[in-house]
């Protein structure tokens, strides 16, 4: 039973850690963050205004997305914080959200989702979306 708690106790904290060195070099690049099952919570929680990326990299949508989220995130930096999420790698987090088609974008504002859009859709159309949310 100590054991658990321990093993639980330094999961914590390699997360923890492996949560703020990706925010800290992907910020710096302004570039979005890597997010997975496991760091999701702690980036939704963390950023006031999150636009997630839900993706594959088999997926040529996604490919054509990609770059719209990438610039998008250089150019709202400080302001709106993105992520990416490689569907293929995670699947706890996408299916608690019944993603069932790729890319599917979510906009999470105050923790919760507000916006939806599946599919590929031209940057203007996505910028739209986020500054809805821009206070």
């Amino acid at each position: 039973m100590a054991e658990e708690n321990d093993l639980d106790q330094i999961r914590l904290r390699k997360t923890q850690a492996m949560l703020d060195q990706a925010k800290n070099s992907e910020q710096a690049n302004n570039q979005p963050m890597t997010v997975t099952d496991y760091t999701f919570d702690k980036a939704v929680q963390t950023h006031d205004l999150l636009v997630v990326d839900f993706w594959a990299p088999w997926c040529g949508p996604c490919r054509m997305v990609g770059p719209i989220i990438e610039a998008l995130s250089a150019e709202y930096a400080g302001k709106v914080a993105f992520g990416k999420m490689n569907v293929d790698e995670n699947q706890i987090v996408p299916s608690s959200f019944r993603i069932m088609s790729i890319p599917t974008i979510i906009i999470f504002n105050h923790g919760k989702e507000v916006e939806r859009l599946v599919g590929a859709y031209p940057k203007a159309h996505i910028e739209a979306m986020i500054k809805r949310y821009l206070a």
